[in-house]
């Protein structure tokens, strides 16, 4: 019986990149959209869409409607809002709920002392039956780019704008990180 985990999946590079992962190493994937009012959501949620029939995954997705986020860039609780939703929502009583963070960030919710609190939280809930884990946390970003290239994973389906524009926008975090991975010649 294949191991089952969730992955949190916006559409983007990194959760892209997570999923893949899973699938390669012969896992039964999950993904999660979670749609928090961000302005980026139904770009996101389309990503998403194709992605997913790409890959040939289930895909299920949660809405927080009565809360509108209206920025960009840090967004205060979000990863703890992310595996909090994975773990309400998870129809499994054992498992993993997967995240597609990295290192060389400046948000504080994206290294291992982050997700080694909120695990030590679950496993009140969950007695260490859900595990939390992030493949990629001591990755950079251009290394995340790199194992995607190297994968074959389609790019050109993704979307990481938190404005919900044109993408690369210029203006977002995620966007001057696209901008820079496209200026690398050979990742």
């Amino acid at each position: 019986m294949k191991k089952k985990v969730t992955v949190l999946f916006s559409g983007g590079i990194d959760s892209t990149a997570c999923l893949h992962y899973y699938l390669s190493h012969n896992y039964s994937v999950l993904g999660l959209f979670v749609d928090f009012g961000q302005k980026s959501a139904k770009k996101e949620f389309d990503a998403v869409k194709n992605i997913s029939k790409y890959f040939k995954i289930e895909f299920n997705s949660i809405q927080f409607s009565e809360y509108p986020y209206e920025t960009s860039g840090k967004i205060n609780g979000r990863n703890l809002l992310l595996l909090s939703a994975a773990l309400f929502y998870s129809k499994y009583t054992s498992g993993i709920i997967a995240l597609g963070i990295h290192s060389g960030t400046s948000y504080p919710d994206c290294d291992q002392s982050f997700i080694d609190s909120v695990q030590h939280t679950f496993d009140i809930y969950m007695d260490g039956k859900v595990q939390i884990e992030c493949p990629f946390i001591n990755f950079e970003k251009k290394e995340i780019y790199k194992y995607c290239i190297d994968s074959n994973i389609p790019l050109e389906l993704t979307y990481s704008c938190e404005m919900g524009a044109k993408q690369p926008c210029g203006q977002c975090l995620s966007c001057k990180d696209l901008i820079a991975l496209y200026e690398i010649k050979n990742p």
